[in-house]
């Protein structure tokens, strides 16, 4: 199998690390040996926090993938099958999905993929081993990234291999500017941003209020929507943004613990993709709201606490993510609360108070 390179990535160094896993599982078994692989152990008691990027990543504990029981056995199986169809897929110049690859395993017998999490999780895991990202090995999410709206001007060489000037508020609709799946420097390029800050958006509803009502051009920002828990290529293309063209970072969201874990995974890097804290998250990002104080202080219309919500928010007192005052104080006023708000509680004052009256002040209060 012959390698490639194309687009700035060096795909024919990402198969030589591939087959490398391939070629020590295969000369085990030659040599009698129990066949294995070694991995990070992926949990949260794992996370530390990495000096060098500002971001929290994966420790020093580490589990082993073997072949003495019969999962084990399957899982180096369903590891060789995959490696096998990433080096096709480079060798061939072609791509595919998550759920394209969960279903080819289809055609593996025994080592197809019982669900697509397993698939997801196991295309991660040699992410993590070879220190490469699922776009080197030609995979794509179902998604696209998320859109955003605000006086930036880029260059995207679209499928064709042209390259395209495109301002992400004159050259766009009401729905902004769609962020690709692939937000690299060979596909995209910024050229000038003319904004004072990124306000990162949880909801639609949201985003679309802010740009009906101009916020954008009237507090030069670039609005970006996060689709709830952002995509990759969101997270990637708000840290090369705000690092490239020096532009802080504000995360706008729900006051609920999920929410917060939205900001985290922005600001500090997600606990299922800390491999890759310093490609995808932005560690200057600060959280503006809705905080357990903006209930309290804009008498906000609010839910009570689910069972679920307590426990998620008894687990963030303890996650290395928010063990500042700031946030220990939020979490512990909310679980006193026991309430939670969304963004659109906020018009409870009308549809402008968002962007006249509460974004003013807490952008405020944080410098801005």
């Amino acid at each position: 199998m012959t390698g490639a390179k194309k687009e700035g990535r060096d795909y024919e160094e990402v198969q030589k690390k591939l087959y490398t896993i391939a070629e020590e599982i295969y000369d085990s078994i030659e040599d009698l040996q129990i066949p294995h692989m070694s991995l990070p152990a992926r949990t949260k008691k794992n996370i530390v926090f990495n000096k060098q990027h500002h971001v929290w990543k994966y420790g020093k504990s580490r589990t082993q993938r073997t072949a003495k029981d019969l999962t084990g056995a399957y899982s180096l199986l369903r590891t060789l099958y995959l490696i096998e169809f990433i080096g096709d897929m480079i060798a061939n110049s072609k791509s595919s999905t998550l759920r394209e690859m969960y279903y080819i395993s289809e055609g593996w017998g025994l080592a197809k993929f019982h669900e697509q999490d397993e698939s997801n999780r196991l295309a991660e895991d040699l992410e993590i081993v070879t220190m490469s990202m699922r776009e080197d090995f030609k995979l794509r999410p179902e998604e696209d990234g998320a859109r955003i709206i605000g006086n930036l001007t880029l260059q995207e060489t679209n499928r064709k291999g042209i390259k395209k000037k495109i301002n992400c508020r004159d050259d766009v609709g009401d729905s902004g500017y769609g962020i690709p799946y692939n937000v690299e420097s060979d596909k995209i390029k910024f050229l000038d941003a003319d904004a004072d800050f990124i306000i990162a958006l949880e909801t639609g509803g949201m985003f679309d209020r802010l740009v009906e009502n101009g916020f954008d051009e009237t507090h030069r920002a670039i609005c970006l929507h996060l689709k709830g828990q952002p995509a990759r290529s969101t997270r990637r293309f708000m840290k090369r943004l705000s690092e490239e063209q020096n532009i802080p970072v504000i995360v706008f969201t729900d006051g609920d613990p999920w929410s917060f874990r939205i900001f985290a995974s922005v600001a500090f890097g997600a606990i299922k993709t800390a491999h890759l804290s310093e490609y995808l998250a932005t560690p200057t990002a600060q959280f503006l709201g809705v905080t357990p104080s903006d209930i309290v202080n804009y008498d906000l219309p609010s839910d009570k606490l689910t069972d679920g919500d307590i426990q998620a928010l008894k687990a963030e007192l303890t996650d290395p993510r928010f063990r500042d005052g700031f946030w220990q104080d939020e979490i512990k006023l909310q679980l006193k609360l026991g309430k939670k708000s969304e963004q659109q509680a906020l018009a409870k004052y009308g549809l402008d108070f968002v962007t006249d009256t509460y974004l003013p002040e807490k952008l405020g209060q944080m410098g801005f």
